[in-house]
């Protein structure tokens, strides 16, 4: 395979998770043992937080007031689209019993997790779509109890306006001003609310993504979501100018947001390649520097002598967001098969996912790709089984796991088949011996 890259990050995602590590060992170890007390000082010292932990009725009409009508249309607008994907994705899945052989019925149930934590980033972007995606998808999943928390801010009083609005919109249950690994920290050990979440849902920085991965067993967690990664594969059909903004639209979430362009044509990774810096330069200074410190980090251009050759490269990175802005889209569309998320043609974005159009943005990042999706109503429900029989369908069945069972050395598991037999077929013979 021919393949070259034009531009090779100094970084990759793994870059720096040593430390990272230990800085969220120490506090979830911490919070454990201090319990609200030690959450709410982490909240003063990280957030400047000093006022109330629980968000309470007040508090929310007070945000509700301050978000403008146009932006409660906005925000209306991607709950409904996220929440009718989500009921489809609940239809699409559903109990059943089915006779396997005469007598024995064998099931699927399918039961919502209790109680479920949603981290809504609020730091350096007011993340409000990422309340309405976890939060809606929860409640239609249909979870009793959600928690969601959110970085407070002195600036806004609390939890932004327009997240605190969103949440409440969603269904929230209750809603925690606190930010980071307290956040976590809070709704896994049923902190405030004394109610422990079973899963862990949403986006975050490195240290929310190692909180949740080190809580992982304990509760169970959506996914592996660190920073955000883009991967645009493209051709010379494609437009350098659309493709060149796509990979700044995601290297503008922060400084270690890999954005990665995978093409068969030397000319429109050139062109691309040449139009970033002057895109990064004409945002605002926030955004700007997050951008570059991305581009020049993580950002990668990768050129390929065939179509093929570019999609095993994508499939290798296995990226979060995978943009297809190619000829041959159908071909794209068929052939891939690792990333979280897929956007066909360049009519498509994937800020539109990111926000409103209704697929879910929570997404596994690092590779995670390979092995999961984004989350989903099917995240927040437990696929348990079950099973019946009747008397007759022990003779079979019944003699048959007592030969695996002697077979296996586990003599007590062959027992249990025996004494059934032994009463419903009482003076039959049977081979019972591996």
């Amino acid at each position: 395979m021919a393949i070259k890259h034009l531009k090779k990050a100094e970084k990759n995602p793994a870059t720096g998770e040593a430390e990272t590590r230990k800085v969220v060992s120490r506090m979830l170890d911490e919070i454990e043992k201090g319990g609200e007390a030690k959450a709410r000082e982490y909240g003063e010292v990280l957030d400047g937080w000093t006022g109330d932990i629980v968000v309470g009725r007040d508090a929310i009409a007070a945000a509700g007031s301050q978000v403008t009508d146009q932006l409660k249309d906005d925000i209306r607008f991607s709950y409904d689209r996220v929440r009718n994907f989500a009921e489809h994705q609940r239809a699409s899945i559903k109990d059943f019993e089915t006779e396997l052989s005469p007598g024995l019925w064998a099931g699927q149930r399918l039961i919502p997790v209790q109680s479920a934590g949603c981290y809504v980033p609020g730091g350096r972007y007011a993340h409000v779509a990422s309340a309405v995606m976890s939060i809606t998808t929860a409640k239609v999943a249909g979870v009793e109890n959600v928690i969601a928390c959110s970085a407070p801010s002195q600036e806004h009083g609390g939890i932004h306006p327009a997240i605190l609005y969103a949440m409440d919109l969603c269904g929230a249950d209750h809603i925690l001003s606190l930010g980071g690994v307290q956040g976590i920290a809070a709704m896994a050990f049923g902190l405030f609310t004394g109610c422990q979440a079973n899963i862990l849902v949403g986006p975050g920085n490195r240290f929310v993504a190692e909180a949740k991965r080190m809580l992982f067993g304990r509760v169970g967690i959506d996914l592996f979501a660190g920073p955000t990664e883009i991967l645009i594969i493209a051709d010379e059909a494609a437009d350098p100018e659309i493709v060149a903004v796509d990979l700044v639209g995601q290297a503008e979430h922060g400084p270690d947001s890999p954005a990665w362009l995978v093409t068969t044509s030397r000319q429109l990774a050139d062109s691309v390649m040449a139009r970033i810096d002057d895109l990064i330069a004409a945002l605002p200074d926030v955004q700007a520097g997050a951008a570059g410190t991305a581009w020049r980090d993580y950002g990668e251009v990768v050129l390929c002598d065939s179509d093929e050759e570019a999609a095993q490269v994508s499939d290798d990175y296995a990226p979060e967001h995978l943009e297809v802005q190619t000829r041959n889209l159908d071909w794209y569309v068929a052939r891939l098969k690792n990333y979280g998320s897929l956007f066909v043609g360049e009519e498509t974005t994937v800020a539109f996912g990111d926000k409103c159009s209704g697929t879910n943005h929570i997404l596994p990042t690092k590779g995670a790709g390979h092995y999961t999706g984004g989350l989903s109503v099917h995240k927040f429900i437990k696929v348990v089984t079950t099973q019946r029989m009747t008397q007759d369908a022990n003779r079979d069945v019944a003699a048959v796991t007592a030969r695996i069972s002697r077979l296996e050395g586990m003599e007590a598991h062959a027992r249990t088949g025996d004494v059934r037999l032994a009463k419903y077929f009482p003076g039959e013979k049977f081979s019972l011996n591996k």
